[in-house]
């Protein structure tokens, strides 16, 4: 059991008397860990994942391969270490991935994991018989269409009652024809990426047009065909001079790999915002200075904001390191291609100097919880003056004061009620155990940030 699954339902955030001074060492990517899991689980031989993100997201992702029959073996490599703490996924942490045929009958429990419930669908096409999803309430209300109708195209058969959501079954058929296919992705990059992942052992392969408006989260797009060029798929994208909105993947093989996962970068946002928002500096370990995770634009984005950041390093370890300059200031920016840092930047916003607009992130509404109403609820019940615009958020600081910030189940809701809670006294975290999605030990973990701070 993790330190967050056992939080008081009302979690007293932390004030911070001074500027945080910290080295705060973040768990693997869950964006890299699912994608990887689903990659390994289609190979053609063994694979290793390693320093793997040990979360409620990417247990659901492990046990549903496992349901269809994927050996995932949780281990510890002699090679790498020891492990980390519970539900870390340490430096020595590794999962030996197993891929077998997919088989069916298997029933999925998606929880609330976008990556969980889109990118399974298609994997699930390809297994000898049906695979039934479900999940948590909040999983019925989030948009499938796009993969669903998507594989209908594509040869796949799929009982869904005609909700376009949860719950469904797929019957797989062992395999799929795979082709040309045009969706609207512009609810989710994820209805892209789930079709590109299965796509290499498709018998066509996969060419998947976006026909909507415009597509969010592209970096998480260009992660998938990253990881995907690296098992020796073949890929054709618009970055590298294609067709505009069209991704093509050729049948092949999937080779098996040995794939070490990067920090969380998005999952570090909190942490840098404590330098930020407390003038104090924030020390990341093992920070890549080449990713696609979209979690890097937090350099930029927290410059702009108020603080400076560099690469450094100590003995072995390079990390980023990130220092607040005692002033938070405003910012207008368009985060289509990184909302999910939406919640975090929006509570640095509520304590800056000057206003903020986020913009380009309506899709924010078809989230873990719709995070646009919910953060200028939570942030004005504190006193702050936050307004919903059509495709985001305009924050006007105010002075705020203590009270009750809810989640909704929302783990970067808990987070940025944390961020909040820095700087003002008073603030209370409702189930901040909801950061166990991504997070796990994050109260634990926060309070180790601030041990040197002053609490």
């Amino acid at each position: 059991m993790t330190e967050s699954s056992v939080q008081p339902a009302l979690w007293p955030a932390p004030y911070a008397s001074g500027a945080v001074e910290a080295t705060v060492s973040v768990p693997g990517s869950k964006s890299v860990t699912n994608r990887g899991l689903v990659l390994a689980a289609l190979a053609a031989e063994p694979g290793w994942l390693r320093r793997p993100l040990r979360s409620r997201d990417t247990l659901l992702m492990a046990d549903a391969l496992r349901a269809m029959g994927v050996g995932i073996d949780e281990t510890v490599s002699s090679s790498s270490g020891a492990t980390g703490p519970d539900g870390a996924g340490g430096a020595g942490e590794a999962w030996r991935i197993i891929p077998t045929g997919l088989h069916g009958p298997a029933t999925i429990d998606v929880g609330n994991a976008g990556t969980v419930m889109r990118f399974l669908p298609p994997v699930a096409a390809l297994a000898d018989g049906p695979v039934h999803f479900d999940g948590d309430p909040r999983s019925y209300e989030r948009p499938l269409h796009g993969v669903i109708d998507a594989l209908r195209v594509l040869g796949a058969r799929i009982d869904d009652e005609n909700r376009g959501a949860l719950p469904l079954t797929v019957h797989g058929g062992g395999a799929l024809d795979g082709g040309p296919v045009e969706i609207d992705a512009s609810a989710s990059s994820q209805f892209v990426s789930a079709l590109l992942l299965s796509g290499p052992r498709f018998n066509q392969g996969v060419e998947v047009r976006h026909v909507g408006s415009a597509l969010p989260s592209l970096p998480h797009i260009r992660m998938t065909v990253d990881m995907l060029r690296a098992v020796g798929a073949q890929v054709d994208e618009p970055e590298t001079g294609g067709e505009p909105n069209v991704w093509r993947v050729s049948p092949s093989a999937v080779l098996g790999r040995d794939l070490t996962v990067e920090p969380d970068l998005s999952n570090a946002q909190p942490f840098l915002a404590a330098a930020l928002v407390t003038g104090g500096r924030v020390t990341i370990p093992d920070w890549p200075e080449r990713t696609t995770q979209p979690g890097d634009a937090l350099r930029q984005i927290f410059t702009e904001m108020g603080g400076s950041c560099a690469f450094t390093t100590t003995g072995e370890t390079t990390g980023l390191t990130f220092t607040g300059s005692g002033r938070v200031h405003g910012i207008d920016i368009d985060l289509s291609e990184v909302g999910e840092l939406t919640p975090g930047i929006a509570a640095v916003a509520a304590l800056a100097d000057s206003p903020s607009t986020l913009r380009g992130v309506a899709h924010l509404r078809l989230h873990e919880t719709d995070r646009l109403a919910a953060l200028t609820k939570e942030i004005n019940e504190l006193g702050g003056d936050v307004t919903e615009t059509p495709d985001g958020l305009h924050i006007r600081p105010r002075p705020l004061h203590g009270g009750v910030f809810h989640t909704y189940d929302d783990h970067r809701m808990a987070t940025a009620g944390a961020i909040i809670g820095l700087v003002v006294d008073g603030v209370e975290i409702e189930n901040v155990g909801t950061t166990a999605k991504t997070l796990p030990d994050f109260p634990l973990m926060w309070a180790g940030m601030l041990a040197g701070a002053g609490v």
